[in-house]
């Protein structure tokens, strides 16, 4: 969709509805003839108040109040088709959305998911998916049906006495006018602010109820507490000045519907100040009943209005996913000769950012070497790491394996080459098998048993109530972060690649979950390309080179020893760390 054309919605829905397109045209159809036949006994109502005027023969009064519930009936049941052919349609439009939202979300960098966070994508995949269900299933019927009545009690109105209807159909077009101020270009946008205030007030909550332990640990609560109630009160304020924007509108809208009954008054001197004759008395009569139908059908438009509104929203948001560019596959096929990693000029900077993450980065890494990324926070270390397993695509330069540009390599074929352990443990809620089976789905149950023995989980399952068929926070079961860290190493196990990344993996270990770590850690960079991220800089001194990343640069490379007799970054923070591992309570 081009930026500068119009936003066809209801052409993106028929697109997503496929062959159920026409289920959608039925039931807005069908919805159409309901509120037709709805108002049809209102005619038979206008015949009975006549035979009542004029004292005609009141055994007619009978018939014509049974055809008026029976087309009531009728129209009702006629409406409950339009709602199933629409509801059928919705269900599959819904369907069709996740899916094709789904199978492009798997299509992009990973990177996209530390970038916008998965809480957005997933509110999107969910909400607003579910808003177009809504919107299709019940105010697509709805907004067909606000639409046809009011011009039915047009016909109404002005087929029996056309001076009273003019009188009437004043104050209906004044509200009419003042709704669609309501209804424009700026309202569309206050659309968007109010989904995106919600977005992040709903991001603030979620955060500060993740950080709950630590604040209260920690007596921060007042401060923490500060970014959830600065998003609550830009909500708030947002709220007030939208509400105090539409005051005018909304009051003239309100004022003007319900003033029809008023101006009923208006017409009945107009017409009977000559005199009073039946059909006046008959008319007057009418009117007054039929007129509040005016108010009603005005103000379901007013909503359905609204309703399209927050559609509209909704799917621009879903074609926010679809428009994002998914990682290009070259078609190359082309399979690395060995696990050699070479960096040539690798320049990366994020969408937005003011500079470059990775600055003009080249270093080669033989395959089978054990290297380390070490350098301040902020400098770049992950960003690098991510780069070379394609969770982004690079800005500049080329990143090769086995002397194959990762472009060229199919993204299955190069993600059996890397496996990468993260610094967060990330586990779902499963039991410890299927966790480690997610490396190799078809794996055997004795395959997975030799991978946790092999990453020093054997503790881990003794202890859980069902071995490792036990779900991980379920009934009270949880790990430790060394032990979620243990599970994902067995994992890597189980994927058995060539390439290993390890991002700070024993940030969250405590002594004795650090020490199986390493152990596991031993066991499993054996033959591997290995590639560790760390703070902890005693864990890199026998790392065969030590890449220093300081802004985004490649400052300084060499062994242990080399870096330290330079006098340079590493040895700096070396130093540093020597002494922080070496600080002692005071007595």
């Amino acid at each position: 969709m081009g930026k500068t054309e119009k936003f066809d919605h209801m052409k993106l829905i028929g697109q997503y509805a496929g062959g159920h397109k026409s289920l959608i045209t039925l039931g807005r159809i069908i919805a159409g003839v309901s509120a037709v036949l709805a108002l049809i006994p209102y005619y038979d109502l206008w015949r009975i108040i006549r035979i009542a005027v004029n004292g005609d023969d009141p055994g007619k009064i009978s018939h014509y109040a049974w055809q008026a519930v029976i087309l009531t009936v009728a129209s009702l049941l006629i409406y409950i088709v339009a709602l199933f052919c629409t509801h059928i349609a919705a269900f599959r439009v819904q369907a069709n959305m996740r899916n094709t939202l789904m199978r492009r979300i798997i299509t992009l960098p990973l990177g996209v998911f530390d970038e916008d966070g998965t809480g957005k994508i997933r509110r999107i995949v969910n909400d607003s998916t579910a808003a177009t269900e809504t919107f299709i299933a019940h105010n697509l019927p709805d907004k067909t049906v606000a639409a046809v009545t009011p011009i039915g009690l047009l016909v109404l109105v002005f087929a029996f006495n056309w001076k009273i209807g003019l009188i009437c159909m004043i104050p209906a077009l004044i509200g009419f006018a003042c709704m669609m101020t309501m209804m424009g270009k700026g309202m569309q946008e206050k659309m968007k602010e109010y989904q995106n205030a919600l977005d992040t007030m709903s991001s603030e909550a979620t955060e500060y109820v993740r950080g709950i332990p630590v604040v209260k640990t920690f007596g921060q609560t007042v401060h923490s507490f500060k970014r959830f109630k600065t998003s609550i009160d830009g909500f708030g304020k947002w709220a007030t000045d939208y509400t105090l924007m539409l005051r005018f509108p909304m009051t003239a809208f309100m004022t003007c519907i319900n003033a029809i009954f008023a101006f009923i008054v208006i017409a009945a001197y107009a017409v009977t100040k000559d005199g009073t004759a039946a059909t006046d008395i008959l008319n007057i009569m009418y009117y007054i009943i039929v007129t509040p139908l005016i108010t009603v059908a005005l103000t379901k438009v007013a909503y359905s209005g609204e309703a399209e509104m927050t559609l509209i929203d909704a799917l621009k948001r879903v074609e926010t996913i679809m428009e994002m560019e998914p990682l290009e596959e070259r078609n190359a096929g082309r399979i690395p000769a060995d696990h050699t990693l070479e960096l040539k000029d690798v320049t990366y900077r994020y969408k937005g950012a003011e500079r470059d993450a990775v600055k003009n980065v080249s270093i080669t890494i033989e395959a089978g070497s054990h290297v380390a990324l070490v350098g301040p926070s902020g400098s770049g270390k992950t960003t690098l790491a991510e780069l070379m397993v394609r969770f982004f695509d690079v800005s500049e330069g080329e990143i090769l394996i086995g002397g194959v540009n990762v472009r060229d390599i199919p993204s299955e074929e190069l993600m059996k080459q890397v496996s990468f352990v993260f610094q967060d443990s990330r586990l779902i809620k499963k039991s410890i098998l299927e966790n480690v089976r997610l490396a190799k789905p078809d794996a055997s149950e004795d395959e997975v048993l030799h991978a946790l023995k092999k990453a020093q989980c054997m503790d881990i399952i003794e202890k859980m109530p069902q071995g490792m068929h036990t779900v991980i926070g379920e009934k009270g079961t949880y790990l430790s972060g060394g032990e979620q860290q243990r599970i994902t190493i067995a994992r890597a196990f189980l994927k058995d690649a060539p390439i290993l990344i390890l991002d700070e993996a024993t940030a969250f270990a405590d002594p004795d979950n650090e020490t199986k770590v390493q152990a596991a850690f031993d066991a499993l960079s054996k033959g591997r390309t290995l590639i560790m991220i760390a703070h902890r800089l005693s864990t890199v001194m026998n790392a065969d080179r030590i890449y220093v990343m300081d802004g985004g640069e490649c400052v300084e490379s060499g062994t242990h020893e080399e870096l330290m007799s330079r006098s340079g970054l590493y040895k700096k923070m070396f130093d540093e760390y020597s002494r922080a591992i070496e600080w002692k309570v005071g007595a």
